[in-house]
């Protein structure tokens, strides 16, 4: 695991990590506990850890049975908020640990930051993301409709902050078709690749780097 600069001095301490290898879901789960429990016991620092799954879905709590249409990938119970999504290969999740102590014990405006997060980091590549009204993740206007770019699902124990969002840049937009996902039959998924963006995940990763030293 590539350890990637930490922000500025005077800034919270926070650790950054990118996998340079896909992550097994169980595994991250088990990383990510542990970083929660030593960031509340034990006074350690947050972390935001930049990985890819192989393909799988996963189920937040407010998954029903009828969105999953087929289950040609294992399928996880996720245990954050949200419905059914997808991860794989040239998709960047973002699994952020924080102490929301730190930050107002204020879990919507965490929430927000993480949008704002993922927004300012595809304006570095001249998208235009935007929040909808109902409807959780970021998206982008198409030609004749929009569609979901970035996905957010967090979860919280005693205040510390884990999973996180989920972004785009060029996976196999196909493995959606097994799921609705987020719950939202009237809409799509898009990527970055689709809008013609031309980046590599190690360009994606710095941008998501400098938006969040301009929100955090």
């Amino acid at each position: 695991m590539q350890t990637m600069p930490k922000t500025a001095p005077d800034r919270p301490l926070t650790d950054w990590q990118a996998a340079e290898i896909p992550v097994g879901y169980e595994e991250a789960v088990r990383a990510m506990e542990e970083r929660v429990r030593a960031i509340r016991e034990e006074g350690a620092k947050g972390l935001v850890w930049l990985l890819e799954h192989p393909p799988l879905y996963t189920a937040g709590t407010s998954a029903k049975s009828k969105d999953l249409i087929n289950n040609n990938f294992p399928v996880y119970e996720a245990g954050r908020g949200g419905q059914y999504t997808y991860h794989g290969p040239g998709q960047r999740v973002g699994y952020v640990m924080l102490d929301l102590h730190q930050r107002g014990s204020d879990l919507r405006r965490y929430i927000c930051d993480l949008e704002e997060w993922m927004i300012l980091a595809l304006k570095d590549f001249d998208v235009t993301g935007e929040r909808r009204e109902g409807r959780v993740g970021i998206w982008v206007k198409t030609q004749n409709t929009e569609a979901k770019i970035a996905a957010i699902g967090v979860r919280v124990r005693k205040w510390v902050t884990y999973h996180g969002v989920a972004l785009n840049l060029d996976p196999d937009l196909s493995h959606y078709n097994g799921i609705v996902p987020c719950g939202i039959r009237e809409y799509g998924v898009t990527s970055l690749a689709k809008l013609g963006v031309t980046a590599t995940m190690a360009d994606l990763d710095a941008a998501l780097r400098r938006s969040w030293d301009r929100v955090f």
